[in-house]
C-alpha cells in the first residue's frame, strides 16, 4: 500500500472538510457543478490545459447523486468508502478501484477521518490515447472494459476491480498518485504509460472484477471465460458454470454483444494468434494448435477469410515493417 509519507499528506484536512466541519452540512455545489445541473463538471476539477489530475476524497459529508462528464477512477488508500452506483450498493475497500462511466449515477455515503480515497479525474481522450499508446492484443474483453470507460453505450455503469493483494497494481497505483501530487519532469509522457500499464495489468485480474450488475455482469463472466479458456473451453461447459440453460446463455450473448459464442470464441483465437505471428518466431501450425485449432486447414481457410491474407503472408509482412 502507500508510503506512511504520502498518507500522512493525503490525512490532512483540506478547506472545505474544515468548512463542513464547521457546520456546513452539505457539499458546496459551486466547487463541482455549474448551476442547478447534477453533473459534475471537468472545467470545474480540471486545471485548464490538464487532462487528468487526483484530488482525495471529500469526507464528513453526504454526496448527493450525481454524474460526470469525465472518466473517474477511485482508489482506496486507507479505510473504506460506500457508494450507491446505479443503484447499487459498493463497498470500495483499501487497495481497490472503482472505474466509474460518465453517465453513471453515484451517491456516495459519509467518509470518516481515516478513510482515504483518491479520485482520478480523467479526460475520455486521455485515457483512449494511453490505451492506444501500449501496444497489445485486441480482444473482446478488452474492448468490452473499455467501452465501459468511454461510455459508447450511453448507458451508466461501473467496474469493482478487487485488487489489493495484486503487487504490480498497487506498485503502478503508487507511481501515478505520486507523480500527479508531485511536480515530476516529463509528466505527461509518464502518466500517459503508467495509466495504460495499470489498465492492462487490471484486464489480467477479471477473477478480481466485478461490474454493473444484471445481463452487463452476464456479459463480463462469459467474455472473461473466452479470455482464460479460449484453447478448450465449450458453451456447454460455461453454461454449466453459469448456470444458464445453453440455448438461453447463446440467445442472450448474441443479443448482447451482437455475436455468437463462436465468433466471440474465434475472434480471440485469431487475435492471439495475431499476436504470436508478429512477436514470436513459433511455427504457423504450432501456433494454430497452441490457440486452440486442432485442424490445421481449418486454421488457414479461417485466417485467410477473416484477415484476407494467409498467416505465412502475415508474418512476412509484419518483419519487412520491423
Amino acid at each position: 500500500m502507500l508510503h506512511e509519507e504520502v498518507l500522512e499528506r493525503l490525512r490532512g484536512i483540506t478547506e472545505e472538510e474544515k468548512r463542513i466541519l464547521e457546520g456546513n452540512a452539505s457539499i458546496d455545489r459551486s466547487i463541482y457543478m455549474e448551476k442547478q445541473e447534477e453533473i459534475i463538471r471537468s472545467s470545474k476539477m480540471l486545471p485548464k490545459g490538464k487532462r487528468i489530475m487526483v484530488r482525495t476524497h471529500t469526507r464528513f459529508v453526504h454526496f448527493p447523486v450525481h454524474s460526470h462528464d469525465f472518466v473517474e477512477i477511485i482508489y482506496m488508500c486507507k479505510g473504506s468508502t460506500t457508494h450507491i452506483v446505479d443503484g447499487e450498493r459498493i463497498v470500495l475497500r483499501e487497495g481497490e478501484f472503482l472505474f466509474l462511466c460518465q453517465s453513471a449515477k453515484q451517491e456516495i455515503l459519509p467518509a470518516g477521518e481515516s478513510d482515504i480515497a483518491l479520485n482520478f479525474i480523467v479526460c475520455p481522450d486521455f485515457f483512449t490515447d494511453t490505451l492506444q499508446r501500449i501496444g497489445q492484443e485486441d480482444t473482446p474483453l478488452r474492448r468490452f472494459l473499455l467501452e465501459c470507460l468511454k461510455n459508447e453505450s450511453g448507458k451508466g455503469g461501473y467496474l469493482h476491480f478487487k485488487v489489493a493483494d495484486v503487487l504490480p497494481v498497487q506498485n503502478l497505483a503508487e507511481n501515478m498518485i505520486y507523480t500527479l501530487m508531485h511536480d515530476t519532469p516529463c509528466e505527461w509522457n509518464i502518466n500517459q504509460v503508467t495509466m495504460g500499464l495499470l489498465f492492462l495489468q487490471l484486464t489480467n485480474h477479471t477473477d478480481k472484477l466485478a461490474a454493473r450488475g444484471g445481463e452487463e455482469d452476464l456479459t463480463l463472466k462469459v467474455l472473461s471465460y473466452i479470455e482464460e479458456n479460449y484453447k478448450s473451453g465449450s458453451l456447454s461447459e460455461l453454461s454449466g458454470l453459469l448456470h444458464y440453460d445453453i440455448s438461453a446463455l447463446s440467445r442472450k450473448i448474441k443479443e448482447k454483444t451482437g455475436k455468437t459464442y463462436t465468433e466471440l470464441l474465434h475472434e480471440k483465437r485469431l487475435s492471439q494468434a495475431l499476436f504470436l505471428l508478429e512477436n514470436t518466431d513459433i511455427k504457423v501450425d504450432d501456433i494454430a494448435a497452441m490457440t486452440g485449432y486442432e485442424n490445421i486447414s481449418f486454421f488457414y481457410r479461417l485466417f485467410k477469410k477473416t484477415f484476407a491474407i494467409s498467416p505465412k503472408k502475415f508474418r512476412d509482412r509484419q518483419n519487412k515493417l520491423k
